[in-house]
């Protein structure tokens, strides 16, 4: 897996995050938003942390309404585990990396 946070749309959500074979965090996202800034550091190293057995995307929710409409996302940032196609947490707002490693050691 790379170690960079690759960007992710309506429509490729489906290939790159449902139909992965790991554990994918999807982090929702604006350009707008300040603490959506603040997570990329942690997010970024979690993607190289745990680039083999997981992966990090990112979605512009301004870019894309369709999945962020049918997964309910009303603040940002929200970040959403996914393993098997099933969505496993939510985790909102701009979270300390030892809590979204927390969340992320849990589906492992």
């Amino acid at each position: 897996m790379a170690e960079e946070i690759y960007s992710v749309s309506d429509d490729t959500f489906e290939e790159e995050v449902l139909k992965a074979g790991i554990l994918v965090l999807v982090d929702f996202w604006a350009d707008w938003c300040p603490p959506c800034y603040i997570v990329v550091p942690s997010l970024t190293n979690l993607a190289q942390q745990y680039r083999d057995k997981m992966k990090v995307l990112k979605m512009n929710v301004d870019e894309n309404k369709q999945t962020p409409s049918r997964y309910g996302i009303i603040s940002l940032p929200s970040l959403l585990l996914f393993k098997g196609g099933e969505l496993k947490e939510t985790l909102v707002g701009a979270l300390p990396q030892d809590t979204i490693e927390e969340a992320i050691a849990k589906h492992l």
